[in-house]
């Protein structure tokens, strides 16, 4: 049984977007994913951390959590601000529904992540921020050396 853990923090610019879901899917690599289960990864990290920009720290920085554990043939990614929360968690993971119409966003963050991922867990405190913990199961073992 593989077990391997890391823990990333990156302050809450756009540019990290990209950084954050290479780093994730770097290393989700040592499971062997398919090139669409690391893709699947990659977006739903990209959701998270845009979710963490826009509407966690909205027009102020603050910092960005990632932290991912593989155990055996699955990963648990958890990303996390110290943002201004979620009021209701329920209404915000509605498809389409969006808490910055003004923006050209599609309302589907919290949908696409379900979509990509296993499970999704969303825990918030409005004023203390939101952490989302997301799972995937591979089909295989990676050859252990």
């Amino acid at each position: 049984m593989i077990k391997n853990n890391m823990k990333l923090e990156i302050p809450s610019l756009s540019q990290n977007e990209a950084f954050a879901r290479v780093v994730v899917a770097a290393f989700a690599a040592q499971l062997d994913p398919t090139i669409e289960e690391l893709s699947d990864i990659k977006t739903a990290v990209s959701e998270a951390v845009t979710n963490c920009i826009i509407h966690g720290y909205e027009n102020t920085q603050g910092i960005i959590i990632i932290e991912c554990s593989i155990i055996s043939t699955k990963i648990e990614i958890t990303i996390a601000d110290k943002g201004k929360g979620i009021n209701n968690i329920e209404e915000a993971m509605q498809p389409l529904y969006t808490s910055k119409p003004e923006l050209e966003r599609s309302g589907m963050g919290f949908t696409v992540m379900e979509e990509f991922m296993d499970s999704i867990k969303v825990h918030s405190e409005v004023g203390r921020g939101t952490e989302i913990i997301m799972t995937k199961t591979f089909n295989s073992l990676p050859n252990e050396e």
